[in-house]
């Protein structure tokens, strides 16, 4: 897509499939599974990872339903939560152990990478005047996958403008809620751009386009290489 021609002042991501391509799980995916037990518990899994994934997801799927009983109609977990009830050994860890075993354990789930192109092309917008932000399900390990990403290509988070970013985990709901745009929308009127002003880049048509273009935005689809199921706040 040429944006040249466009009177383009903002431009959103979303994460998963558009900035980062996300991969099956490692090879060495079940030893880490049991490094990090070890390594920050001291014991072995009391479950296997397809017994987490079993009950992480039924634990899920009870908070949606908690949530959309309150009129939530896309409701977004949180995650820290969620693997504290299906392994209540987590508590005893401080808040940078838990951190860090929340990461590894995705990290033995899925693979992420930034595909060259797309690092270029971020580094391109960063020349320009326009802002820069992201529009993501996701859930705090994101934040350090996406950091980890972007310093192999130079980049960092701070190519973003923190007031633009919009984190599903931090709010409780998630795409394609229409909130989650109203909220950025007024956020952007607030510093004079306006919605016909203002880009979204995504690879789900229901969850990026979809809402975007019904707030009045433009939407520009890139479909990452690879696509994977990637866990709760992963579209």
């Amino acid at each position: 897509m040429e944006l040249a021609h466009l009177n383009i002042r903002a431009i959103l991501f979303d994460v998963y499939g558009t900035l980062l391509q996300v991969g099956p799980p490692p090879p060495d995916a079940e030893t880490r599974w049991q490094q990090l037990f070890r390594d920050l518990l001291g014991v072995r899994p009391p479950l296997s990872r397809l017994e987490f994934a079993v009950a992480s997801s039924k634990a899920i799927v009870q908070r949606h339903e908690a949530a959309r009983a309150r009129q939530i109609s896309w409701p977004e977990v949180n995650w820290p939560a969620v693997v504290a009830a299906v392994l209540p050994e987590l508590t005893r860890l401080s808040r940078q152990e838990q951190d860090e075993f929340l990461f590894r354990q995705i990290q033995a789930g899925h693979t992420t990478r930034m595909p060259v192109e797309t690092a270029a092309a971020l580094r391109r917008f960063k020349r320009s005047p326009g802002l820069l932000g992201i529009v993501s399900n996701a859930q705090a390990y994101t934040l350090r996958e996406l950091h980890e990403a972007l310093a192999v290509h130079g980049l960092d988070l701070a190519l973003f403008d923190r007031d633009l970013c919009f984190w599903s985990f931090e709010h409780g709901f998630s795409k394609p809620d229409p909130h989650v745009f109203q909220i950025l929308t007024a956020r952007l009127e607030a510093r004079g751009v306006q919605p016909s002003e203002t880009l979204m880049v995504g690879d789900q048509a229901d969850t990026d386009l979809t809402p975007a273009q019904q707030a009045g935005w433009l939407t520009w689809q890139l479909r990452s290489a690879t696509a994977q199921a990637v866990g709760p706040g992963g579209n």
